[in-house]
C-alpha cells in the first residue's frame, strides 16, 4: 500500500500529539525512514516535480511542524547552523549528503557568533534519516545532485537562528 503524504503528515501528527518530546521525534523519524522506503511515495513528492532547494509540501496548522522537500542539482556546501528553537529531521531520498556536526568552542554572547568546531562527520545515503535536535549544530555539504525529505518542528524561515562561525 501506498505511503500518502497525507498518511505521512497524519503519522507525524499523532507522534507528536502523543509525546512532544524526544519519543515523538523519534518515532516521526521512523516514519520518515518508511517514506523513503515508499518508491510511490518518493515519485510522488521527490519526482520530476520537486525542484525548489526547499518546498513546504504540509504545514500542521495546529502543531506548526512542516515537511518539506529539498532537491539541488550540483554541489552546494552549507555553513555551520542550528535550527533555533526547533528541530529538524533530515530523511535522505536521492544522491549523498556529508553531513558535519560541530559544538561550541565559544559560545555566542550579545551580537557576537558563537565560534564551533567539527565534532564529527559522516554521509547520509538514501534512506538514512537523522534527527537534529533542539540546539543540535551541523553543517551538509553536497557534491552532487541530492533530494531529501525534512521535517522541521516549525518553519524555520521564521525563526531566529544562533549565530555560528566556524572557530579560527
Amino acid at each position: 500500500m501506498t505511503y500518502t503524504l497525507e498518511q505521512f503528515a497524519a503519522d507525524c501528527r499523532a507522534a507528536l500529539q502523543a509525546d512532544p518530546g524526544a519519543g515523538g521525534k523519534e518515532k516521526i523519524r521512523d516514519y520518515v525512514s518508511k517514506a523513503l522506503q515508499d518508491d510511490d511515495f518518493q515519485r510522488t513528492q521527490l519526482g520530476a516535480n520537486a525542484t525548489a532547494e526547499r518546498e513546504i509540501i504540509y504545514e500542521d496548522p495546529d502543531l506548526g511542524f512542516c515537511i518539506c522537500r529539498h532537491s539541488y542539482d550540483g554541489a552546494k556546501q552549507g555553513a555551520p547552523h542550528d535550527h533555533g528553537p526547533t528541530w529538524a529531521i533530515y530523511g535522505q531520498a536521492e544522491g549523498e549528503t556529508k553531513m558535519t556536526d560541530w559544538e561550541f568552542k565559544v559560545p555566542p554572547q550579545g551580537e557576537e557568533p558563537g565560534q564551533a568546531v567539527v565534532s564529527r562527520t559522516y554521509h547520509l545515503k538514501p534512506g538514512d534519516a537523522h534527527l537534529y535536535d533542539v540546539g543540535a549544530i551541523h553543517a551538509p555539504y553536497r557534491d552532487g545532485p541530492t533530494k531529501l525529505i525534512r521535517i522541521e518542528g516549525v518553519d524555520t524561515a521564521n525563526v531566529k537562528r544562533t549565530k555560528i562561525v566556524a572557530a579560527e
